[in-house]
């Protein structure tokens, strides 16, 4: 990345203000900026940086006030949301790192696989029979792409990512290292000498457009009919998403969440880290999960906060925590008056 402050306000709808020619072609936090950096301040704790810093430029708010004087050759880029602004940055400078379009030598192409224009596929990846890619994918080293997998435009898919056979994947999202999507859900039966047989799985996966899963994270195929992810979900690190779950759109879920089989979760949730999910259960729209809470039966109610394992109401669950210290606390003392007792 090689801009001016100016050519980079218009790119976010910002106002300059000082020096609009400083060249600008590294991002960095505030506390560790250097001169021809872009930073931001979008978080008051951080505010004393921003006099101190020896980055080029930072993006701030609309409404920021400086309270002490800020470094002579530093411009500001006003903007509504800093945070968003810089993330819009990023993502353009990850989009001039794309690789270029062709197939590596040691990549394997089946000749009854589809291939769209401008793709990249990296050493070792493997596409397999009747799999179909839209335009512009990146497939990076040792992916390994299933029989009538369909990936549409723009994916990236990062290192050792594996798509398992037949499943469906929308335009514009990321696989993060090691994700591994349609491998077969956890499904035995014991038979009458109490010995564990498998029970195929037969479904596929099928997400929707602009998903990112995380690295480490596995999304089994349904048992029979589609695990579903809709669009806009992300999955953070080290998740599990079992058989036949649905995950509505836009909803975010924090690493290491397990989520057991034939679960539905619904839109615009947010799911803290290591949350539990038994299986059959129903999520609102809307609902926040807050982290380690064990989630045990449906969730009716949108737009509510859940806390504590079995997860409650989060008012519940506070009242609940607050009982308990009082309890404490009061059994602390009855044992303390009786060792006084005893000892006087």
């Amino acid at each position: 990345m090689e801009l001016t402050a100016t050519e980079l306000a218009k790119l976010i709808e910002g106002n300059i203000e000082g020096d609009g020619s400083v060249s600008l072609n590294q991002l960095a936090k505030i506390e560790e900026g250097a001169p021809g950096s872009l930073t931001f301040l979008a978080n008051p704790e951080y505010e004393a940086f921003i006099y101190t810093t020896k980055a080029s430029a930072a993006l701030v708010e609309m409404s920021f006030e400086a309270r002490k004087p800020l470094p002579p050759a530093l411009t500001l880029i006003r903007v509504s949301d800093p945070y968003q602004a810089f993330a819009k940055i990023l993502e353009f400078a990850v989009d001039g790192d794309q690789y270029e379009a062709g197939v590596h030598p040691t990549a394997y192409v089946s000749p009854k696989a589809s291939i769209g224009s401008g793709c990249y596929i990296g050493p070792f990846a493997s596409i397999e029979d009747g799999a179909i890619l839209g335009d512009g994918c990146q497939i990076h080293s040792h992916v390994s792409i299933g029989r009538k997998v369909m990936l549409g435009a723009n994916c990236t898919l990062h290192r050792r990512v594996a798509i398992m056979d037949g499943c469906i994947i929308g335009n514009e999202c990321t696989f993060q290292s090691g994700s591994i999507i349609g491998s077969d859900g956890f499904g035995f039966a014991p038979n009458q000498d109490n010995v564990y047989q498998k029970v195929p799985q037969t479904g596929n996966v099928v997400i929707g457009d602009r998903c990112e899963v995380g690295a480490g994270t596995t999304i089994d195929r349904a048992t029979l009919g589609s695990t579903h992810i809709d669009t806009g979900v992300k999955l953070d690190n080290q998740i599990q998403v079992a058989h036949n779950v649905r995950i509505g759109m836009n909803t975010v879920i924090a690493a290491q969440t397990g989520i057991a089989g034939s679960t539905t979760i619904g839109s615009h949730c947010m799911i803290g880290g290591q949350v539990g999910f038994a299986g059959h259960i129903q999520v609102a729209d809307g609902v926040k999960i807050a982290a380690k809470s064990g989630v045990t039966k449906s969730i009716q109610e949108k737009n509510t906060v859940w806390q504590g394992n079995p997860a409650l109401p989060i008012r519940d669950y506070q009242k609940q925590q607050i009982t308990l210290r009082k309890l404490i606390r009061s059994l602390a003392l009855q044992r303390i008056e009786a060792l006084e007792q005893k000892l006087s």
